[in-house]
C-alpha cells in the first residue's frame, strides 16, 4: 500500500483507520483483521495507530475516531 488519498494520508493509514472506526466483538476477530486486511502485526498496527493519533490530516479524515481514540489515551495516561 502506498500513495496518498485525497485526505493526504497513505492508503495504508486509512486502512488503519477504517479497522479502527469499526465496532469488533473482541481482540480476537480484530487482530485476524488486522493480519488479513492490512498484513501487519498487530502490534505493527498499533504503533502506526498511535502516531496517526497525532497527525492532524488523520484528524481532519476521521475526527470521530481520532477524538475517540485521543480520549481513551488520555484517560490512560491519567490512571498511571
Amino acid at each position: 500500500m502506498g500513495g496518498e488519498g485525497a485526505s493526504g494520508l497513505s492508503a495504508r493509514d486509512e486502512a488503519v483507520l477504517a479497522v479502527e472506526r469499526r465496532s469488533w466483538p473482541g481482540p480476537g476477530p480484530k487482530e485476524r483483521a488486522i493480519r488479513e486486511r492490512l498484513g501487519i502485526s498487530p502490534t505493527r498496527y498499533y504503533q502506526l495507530l498511535n502516531a496517526l493519533l497525532d497527525d492532524p490530516r488523520a484528524l481532519a479524515h476521521d475526527p470521530v475516531t481520532i477524538n475517540r481514540l485521543r480520549r481513551v489515551r488520555e484517560a490512560r495516561r491519567a490512571r498511571r
